[in-house]
């Protein structure tokens, strides 16, 4: 096994435009919340069917992610990620040109590949080209892309929309797009995804990469806990965040106005929270810092909800948005050393859109809690996923078992032990 302990220039340009395309990808989806209510105006379509635009996004998510994981171990980390950028580009580009409400429908389904393969392939990509002693630091500052993402969204909103209207909104995502490509542009995938390529050329094997996963016994003890993992802190993260503003207009009577800032200035802690976290992690370790921010996350929720007032929310929300987010500063690093390089795109992409199923049902219980109690008891519940979240991994995953940017053929498994053992020694 050879190792670098240092980013070269390619993962410099690799991770500038993953960052730049995970700041679509927020855009995107924060982009169409903001649209709504103008697409509802314009094209005459219910509440629900406007709201049935996202459960197309998040099909298209769920497919797309765990086909472009399967994708990125057979043809390679960058083509996946590049004609991804371009999927969500254009399709997000051409709903601003669409006449009909199916056509907007078939656009979100089909951008909805591009998004989720961003982020699971895009992250995985910069793993294998930042050195672990800074993993954290830099992909914690790309997950914050996401975030920055949605504040260009809502910036760029409060401009367009009231001037020109929803359609140049999503024109605009094409920009940041072509930018992203351009810096993709002529790179190589990492030595270590060519490595593993070659050795299981040299070995003849053709096992399926699903197989593999679940004919190791430890791989699949692995992905099977991170599926439960990505579960629970995509119900938690996405019920919050599909049902915060709710809950400052009805729970709390906040205006409209000061929602807006108040939203505004829980996204930007989300970004500070995220960059700290990962800066953090590399000192401390990510399995501490895993658990640290889930169980305070779970702590924080309910304590919140239920004593927040239309005077201290504007204050507790900063403490908030600098927790709930902060999980998925680990995220990346955390699940992307967990798999070899053979089965990692595959166990780390279908693993976390696995978890999609938890975005999906928490807007909907949230939604119930809301309609017999109210959203501030919906919420407050989030805590139980975010604990159980934290817990999972600090109790069952190690860190650190294999190192993405090592060149080694972990296919080879000295004297029939597993993958995941022999690559740990090799690192030994």
């Amino acid at each position: 096994m050879t190792t670098n302990d240092s980013m070269d220039k390619t993962g410099i340009r690799v991770a500038l435009a993953v960052f730049v395309a995970l700041i679509v990808d927020g855009l995107d989806l924060q982009v169409l919340a903001l649209a709504l209510p103008s697409l509802v105006k314009e094209l005459h379509i219910s509440q629900m069917m406007a709201g049935a635009l996202s459960t197309y996004t998040l099909l298209g998510m769920g497919i797309g992610g765990i086909g472009a994981g399967w994708l990125a171990d057979r043809i390679g980390r960058v083509r996946v990620t590049f004609w991804a950028i371009v999927t969500f580009s254009v399709t997000t580009a051409f709903i601003g040109f669409c006449q009909s409400y199916w056509q907007i429908a078939i656009m979100r389904f089909i951008s909805g590949f591009g998004i989720a393969a961003v982020y699971s392939i895009g992250s995985l990509l910069a793993s294998e080209y930042v050195p672990t002693r800074i993993r954290t630091t830099v992909l914690g500052a790309l997950q914050a892309g996401w975030s920055i993402g949605y504040v260009v969204a809502a910036v760029l909103s409060s401009y367009i929309l009231p001037a020109f209207g929803w359609r140049p909104l999503f024109v605009c995502a094409i920009v940041p797009g072509i930018i992203s490509l351009a810096l993709l542009r002529g790179v190589a995938d990492p030595p270590s995804w060519f490595a593993t390529r070659q050795a299981i050329r040299l070995s003849g094997k053709k096992e399926n990469e699903y197989a593999k996963i679940w004919n190791d016994k430890l791989t699949r003890r692995t992905f099977i806990l991170w599926c439960i993992t990505a579960t629970a802190l995509q119900f938690g993260y996405y019920g919050a965040n599909t049902w915060l503003p709710s809950y400052l207009v009805k729970d709390l009577g906040v205006n409209l106005k000061n929602m807006g800032w108040y939203l505004a200035a829980t996204y930007t802690c989300m970004i500070l929270g995220k960059v700290l976290t990962g800066y953090l992690a590399d000192f401390f370790g990510r399995r501490a810092m895993w658990v640290f921010a889930g169980l305070a996350t779970a702590v924080a929720l309910p304590a919140i909800m239920f004593f927040a007032t239309p005077v201290s929310v504007p204050y507790l929300l900063l403490i908030f948005g600098l927790l709930y987010g902060a999980p998925y500063a680990v995220n990346a690093t955390y699940l992307s050393e967990s798999f070899p390089t053979s089965v990692r795109g595959t166990a780390t992409a279908t693993a976390y859109n696995v978890g999609r199923l938890g975005a999906t049902i928490s807007p909907l219980l949230i939604g119930y809690a809301a309609s017999n109690y109210s959203i501030t008891l919906g919420i407050a519940l989030l805590g139980i996923s975010y604990a159980i979240c934290a817990l999972v991994p600090g109790l069952f995953i190690r860190e650190k078992m294999f190192d993405p940017k090592a060149v080694v053929a972990d296919e080879v498994k000295p004297h029939g032990k597993s993958m995941q053992l022999a690559a740990v020694e090799s690192e030994s």
